[in-house]
């Protein structure tokens, strides 16, 4: 079984939910978007890394951009390893919490 660190989990969805177009600006909304809070970039990109590492992410360089200065822009694309790790980390979090009664401060 791959379990994932919390902060694996929310990079590699991000990276899912935003297909081609997953790239540090783009997964940082989409972070922001999911749970309300900004994470810094160096936080985000360390991830990525490690999720490279164990071959859960590819990283594809893109063409270089003129309002970029001229510098390349690097997307970020899931494996199947990947896809396999988001389908476990699910099945952990719906066995989990499947039969829960949503949980109040009463």
């Amino acid at each position: 079984m791959i379990l994932l660190t919390r902060a694996e989990e929310i990079v590699l969805l991000a990276v899912y939910k935003l297909k081609e177009n997953a790239y540090g600006v783009t997964i940082r909304e989409q972070i922001h978007q999911d749970i309300s809070r900004y994470w810094a970039f160096g936080v985000i990109y360390k991830t990525l890394k490690k999720m490279r590492d164990k071959g859960f992410v590819d990283k594809i360089s893109g063409d270089p951009v003129a309002e970029r200065g001229g510098r390349k822009k690097y997307f970020y694309r899931i494996t199947p390893e990947g896809m396999k790790a988001l389908e476990e980390i699910f099945n952990v979090h719906a066995s989990l919490w499947g039969d829960m009664q949503p949980i109040s401060m009463d």
